[in-house]
C-alpha cells in the first residue's frame, strides 16, 4: 500500500480520496476550505498541515485545483509542490485546466525529476462517489502505467490519450459535445412540449432513434423518463453550470489557439453564459432547459 498526498478535497476530490482510503491507502491530504477537510476527514483521509507537508510524506500526489494557474502556481518554484517531493515522485493532476498549463506543468515536473500524467476525469460527482469516473490520461507511457493503477481505484475506464496535455485535450473536446448536446436535448423538449409532445413520448422515440445521446439517455433534462437525472431533484448538481461554461470557455480558448472552427462550442458558450450569469452557476448543467423555456415564453 502506497502513501499517497491528495491536493484539493472539494465536491470530487474529496470522495475521489475517500475512495483510495478504502482501498487500503494512506491518504493525506490538504484543502484550503475547512468544510472540505472536515469532508475528507469523515472519509478517513489523514488531514496534513500544509500541502508541501502531504507531498514530503507521499509516495504519489494527485493535485485537484481550480485551475492552470493554480495548478502551475502550487507545483512550481522553490517553494512549490515538485520541490517538497522526495525524488522521483508521481504526480497526478486530475484538475480541468487549459492545454498550456498541462504542458508547463509536464515540463517542470520533468525539470524536478518528478513523472507525471494530466488525469482530468468525467463521470460528476456521482463518479467520484461511486468509483466509476473516466479519466483521461496525458503522459509517457512509464507514467500511465504507474498511474493507472491508482487510477482504477477512482474510475471505471481509464484511457491514455498520448503525450504531455492530451488529457486535458480529450477533456475540453468530449464537454464541449457535452455542453452542445445538452443545449440540443433541451430545446428538442421545449419544442416538443410547444407541439404537445410529452416528455415520455418524445424521449421513448428520440432514445432508441437517431437523436440518442448521453445528455438524453443518461441525463435526461426533464423529470420522469430518466429517475435518476437532477432533473427530478430540482436541478442540484451534478455537475454546475459554472464547471460547464468553464469548460467551454477552456475549449474556445483552444480553439483560438489551434485555428479549429467551433462555431457550435461558441454559441453554447455564450449561452451558458447568459444562463449563468442570471445566477443559476450553481445549478446543475442541464437545468439551462428552464432557461431556454423562459426564453421561448418570451418570444
Amino acid at each position: 500500500m502506497a502513501t499517497i498526498a491528495f491536493i484539493g478535497l472539494g465536491n470530487m476530490g474529496g470522495p475521489m480520496a475517500g475512495n483510495l482510503v478504502k482501498a487500503g491507502h494512506t491518504v493525506l491530504g490538504f484543502d484550503l476550505a475547512p468544510a472540505a477537510l472536515e469532508g475528507a476527514k469523515a472519509r478517513g483521509v489523514a488531514l496534513a498541515e500544509s500541502a508541501r507537508a502531504a507531498v514530503a510524506a507521499a509516495d504519489m500526489v494527485i493535485t485537484m485545483l481550480p485551475s492552470g494557474k493554480h495548478v502551475v502556481g502550487a507545483t512550481n518554484g522553490p517553494d512549490g509542490l515538485f520541490a517538497a517531493a522526495k525524488p522521483s515522485t508521481l504526480f497526478i493532476d486530475s484538475s480541468t485546466i487549459d492545454v498550456a498549463s498541462a504542458r508547463a506543468f509536464h515540463e517542470a515536473a520533468k525539470a524536478a525529476g518528478h513523472a507525471s500524467v494530466d488525469a482530468p476525469v468525467s463521470g460528476g460527482v456521482g463518479g467520484a462517489e461511486g468509483a466509476t469516473l473516466t479519466f483521461m490520461v496525458g503522459g509517457t507511457d512509464e507514467a500511465f502505467g504507474a498511474a493507472k493503477p491508482i487510477l482504477e481505484l477512482m474510475g471505471r475506464k481509464i484511457v491514455h490519450c498520448g503525450g504531455a496535455g492530451a488529457g486535458q485535450a480529450a477533456k475540453i473536446c468530449n464537454n464541449m459535445i457535452l455542453g452542445i448536446s445538452m443545449i440540443a436535448v433541451s430545446e428538442a423538449f421545449v419544442l416538443g412540449e410547444k407541439l404537445g409532445l410529452s416528455h415520455q413520448a418524445l424521449f421513448d422515440v428520440a432514445s432508441t432513434s437517431s437523436g440518442q445521446c448521453w445528455s438524453l439517455t443518461t441525463y435526461c433534462p426533464v423529470p420522469g423518463p430518466v429517475p435518476a437525472s437532477p432533473a427530478n431533484r430540482a436541478y442540484q448538481p451534478g455537475f454546475a453550470a459554472a464547471l460547464m461554461l468553464k469548460d467551454l470557455k477552456l475549449s474556445q480558448e483552444a480553439a483560438d489557439v489551434s485555428g479549429a472552427a467551433t462555431a457550435l462550442g461558441a454559441a453554447a458558450t455564450a449561452l451558458y453564459t447568459a444562463f449563468a450569469g442570471e445566477g443559476n452557476e450553481g445549478k446543475d448543467f442541464s437545468g439551462i432547459i428552464e432557461w431556454i423555456r423562459t426564453r421561448a415564453d418570451e418570444t
